[in-house]
């Protein structure tokens, strides 16, 4: 049996490595706050941020995949990341706990749809 990402209301990030130069996927948890289109690294919580943060600072570049569109996107950390984390843990309390279990702050990155 496959795991179907997109039916768990999940997308899939598509990030250049920031070493490697390759391509990475990774399945993310995306926000939808004031039609803005936001994910979080959160690692759940892990005490580092997660590779695909560390790929996508070194080249915003994205591809984003939601199941029913593919569209090429630009990553950036947002000025209003306090206001938009409180939303993102409205919507999902777990992002609450993982703030908890660490001394990072976990950053909130907007994905800008390019095409």
């Amino acid at each position: 049996m496959t795991f179907d990402v997109f039916a768990h209301g999940l997308i899939m990030l598509t990030t250049t490595g920031a070493r490697t130069g390759r391509e990475h996927r990774v399945p993310l948890g995306p926000l939808h706050i004031d039609g803005r289109l936001f994910v979080i690294a959160s690692a759940m919580g892990a005490p580092n941020h997660p590779a695909w943060y560390h790929n996508l600072r070194r080249n915003p570049q994205v591809t984003v995949e939601t199941g029913t569109e593919v569209f090429a996107a630009r990553a950036a950390l947002p000025p209003d990341r306090d206001r938009l984390f409180a939303a993102a843990v409205e919507q999902a309390p777990g992002f609450a706990d993982y703030q908890a279990r660490t001394s990072r702050v976990l950053p909130v990155v907007e994905l800008h749809r390019l095409s």
